[in-house]
């Protein structure tokens, strides 16, 4: 095996087109998760205009492609997975029957520790060292959205019930309700970012787009589109007014849900959950095979889905002093957030002392 690395800019493109290859035959044989488009080549080269580091190892096997990991490096050889922080799927995409050796991987790429927190399942090397899993909820539509919603109402018929009469009565209250399945107005993305960053604040959370990278590669996906990739915006409107939008990645067969948000003024109407029903009766129409809604504890995603996924976060270090400097650093914060998290007598009160302190700030 043959492994080169290279900055985005030096792929090759033979090299992208092996790579979305990959990814369009891999649920036929047996990975659907490679198809995740956050492991796409263009969500790699999108995060390398917007964030120094970004290396690509290309494995070769008889002169061709088997195998891409992209990767972010610091000077030091520290790794991490590309857009970590706000990247839903990571790992290594590869063709049917290659296996790889994490650490000489590592070797090959000049790193020390490779750190993810969303890798997909069935990437064994590294889920070797995982420190822990995680359900990430989806919504299987790949036997047509009237299937989708019987599962739905056998489910959860109340939740079903309640969501669809909200969508009837946002009508009659506010005027026709009209669902843009790929809205191609940047204004609005700029809308649904201002709503997503007065949740984050509302709700006491880190405001992402209060980060320039993350706008910027968030416009950047807006603009990006082909058959087999595209930033995906989706808009819910009631009476002429944007009252709920997503934006999120698509691939063939996936759509990966990211931002998602609703003016508040709409709230009593549930706009999210009603977008979420539009956003899989259009995505089932088009051959999407599942919503993926990301990890992470959220009530509307245990009533929307049809089952879970489980992704892994860890590192996979090498014996090198870096590494077990950056472990000592990362793992007392990771262990006790993911403590919070997991326990709901723990989960609940911080979760309340959050919101209290977006209260205050909006106050201030």
């Amino acid at each position: 095996m043959d492994i080169t690395v290279h900055r985005p800019g030096e792929l090759t493109a033979a090299d992208r087109a092996s790579w979305t290859v990959m990814q369009s035959k891999a649920h036929l044989h047996g990975s659907p998760e490679l198809a995740n488009p956050f492991l796409s080549a263009e969500f790699a080269l999108a995060v390398g205009r917007c964030r120094r580091g970004v290396r690509i190892a290309v494995a070769r096997e008889d002169g061709e492609p088997a195998a891409f990991f992209p990767y972010q490096r610091s000077a030091a050889g520290v790794g991490r997975a590309v857009g970590l922080g706000v990247s839903d799927c990571q790992g290594l995409v590869h063709r049917p029957g290659f296996s790889w050796d994490a650490r000489e991987l590592l070797r090959a790429c000049g790193l020390a520790v490779w750190e993810f927190d969303h890798l997909a399942q069935g990437q064994q090397p590294f889920e070797a060292d995982a420190t822990g899993s995680y359900p990430s909820p989806v919504m299987d539509i790949d036997q047509g959205y009237d299937a989708y919603l019987a599962h739905l109402r056998a489910q959860s018929p109340k939740f079903t019930r309640t969501t669809l009469a909200k969508e009837r009565k946002l009508g009659r209250d506010i005027g026709e309700v009209r669902y843009v399945h790929d809205e191609r107005d940047p204004q609005v993305l700029r809308t649904l970012m201002r709503w997503k960053s007065a949740q984050y604040r509302r709700t006491g959370r880190s405001d992402r787009f209060a980060h320039p990278w993350i706008a910027r590669l968030a416009e950047q996906l807006f603009h990006t589109g082909s058959d087999s990739f595209g930033g995906l915006l989706s808009v819910l409107y009631a009476g002429g007014r944007p009252v709920a939008a997503h934006f999120g990645l698509r691939s063939e067969r996936i759509i990966s849900c990211w931002f998602p948000a609703y003016d508040p003024e709409f709230s009593k109407y549930s706009p999210g959950l009603i977008l979420h029903l539009r956003m899989a009766e259009a995505a089932a129409a088009d051959g999407i095979a599942y919503l993926d809604l990301g990890r992470g504890q959220k009530e509307y995603k245990d009533s929307l889905k049809t089952r879970e996924l489980m992704v892994f976060e860890g590192w996979v270090t090498r014996r090198h002093p870096v590494a077990l400097g950056h472990r000592a650093h990362r793992v007392p914060v990771r262990a006790l957030r993911n403590t919070v998290l997991s326990r709901p007598e723990l989960f609940e009160p911080a979760d309340r002392l959050l919101k209290r302190m977006g209260r205050i700030r909006i106050r201030a």
